[in-house]
Order: C-alpha cells, then structure tokens, then sequence
C-alpha cells in the first residue's frame, strides 16, 4: 500500500514558476532556427512542447518573448531535452527586459 502511495504522489505534478521567453532570442539556444518558446528552470533551458510562442500574444512586441524574460506557472516535465507543459500561465507584471 505504501508503494502506491509513492507512486501517486510521485505521478501528481505540481506548479512551478519558471522565467518564460524566446529560446533564441532570449536565452541564446541554438538547436531550432526561428522563433520558439522556452523556459528556463533552475539555470538550464527548454524548448517547450505543448504551447506555442504565438498562443501568449506578439512574440515580437516590445514585451513579447522575443524581447523579454517573463515568470509563467506551469506544469510538466521534461522529457527528451524538451518541457513537455500541460498548463501554461503567464504572471502579470513579469516581464524583465
């Protein structure tokens, strides 16, 4: 009974708060040319599966993810390199340029 437990619990994924922008213009990454959301977690970015850049607004506005970092909720995990999200939120005011 007590595996189970852990094992529940371990399947149960909580919310985070991650800083959130484009992977190349923001946080220099270079595997995908163009424009693409990530996220960055505990120093390492990920390229985020699940969401897409253009979802959140303009990328390319003068606080879109191309031009600044911003804080989002979410849930997920990665997997295979990337952040696979099932809930994606941006924070009001957020936005660091």
């Amino acid at each position: 009974a007590l595996l189970s437990f852990i094992f529940e619990k371990k399947k149960k994924k909580k919310k985070q708060v991650v800083e959130a922008a484009c992977g190349q213009c923001q946080f220099k990454m270079k595997d995908k040319k163009g424009c693409d959301l990530a996220v960055r977690i505990d120093g390492k970015s990920y390229f985020v599966e699940g969401t897409k850049i253009d979802e959140h607004g303009d990328a390319h506005a003068d606080d879109g993810f191309c031009n600044a970092v911003k804080k989002a909720e979410v849930i997920g995990e990665v997997k295979d390199g990337k952040f696979v999200v099932s809930y994606f939120k941006l924070l009001p005011n957020s936005t660091k340029k």
